[in-house]
């Protein structure tokens, strides 16, 4: 039992790390949108710097006069992205090997200044079984929740 959770914390844990890594363990909270879902395996990241929200790509924008800016090229970003999902399939797997459910959606949150960590999971469908929601539609919606209302 203990193997198990110890393992599902480590690979939460590296998708934290990886997000941290790409801004230099430079961000106030970290948020990782993890979706595994009819074969299809899909994830997102965004941060709260300086207190604004900021997805990956605009991370630059949240930056104060004097910061040194953030390498935010795509193949940067793209590794990050294969990485998370990497620890995704490795859930999968860890999940089979002692006969648990795969969760279909994480929502991570790392709070970088208090060291909380918050975890959210889904074991139901969550867009597959739309007609027109894709899992990038549902990590946008989730990063505008976030942002409304400042969580």
């Amino acid at each position: 039992m203990k193997e198990f959770e110890d393992k599902f914390t480590e690979l939460q844990s590296d998708m934290i790390s990886i997000c941290l890594e790409y801004v230099e363990d430079r961000a106030d909270k970290v948020y990782v949108y993890a979706s595994h879902e009819g074969g299809i395996i899909s994830s997102s990241f965004f941060y709260l710097i300086n207190n604004k929200y900021v997805e990956c790509h605009k991370v630059n924008d949240a930056l104060e006069t004097g910061d040194e800016g953030y390498d935010v090229s795509p193949e940067r970003m793209l590794t990050v992205l294969q990485i998370i999902n990497e620890d995704i399939e490795k859930i999968e797997v860890l999940c089979k090997e002692y006969g648990r459910d795969i969760p279909t959606e994480m929502k991570l949150i790392y709070d970088v200044k208090n060291g909380n960590f918050k975890a959210e999971y889904k074991y139901d469908l969550v867009y597959s079984n739309d007609e027109v929601k894709t899992a990038d539609h549902i990590a946008d919606e989730w990063f505008e929740e976030i942002q409304d209302n400042n969580l």
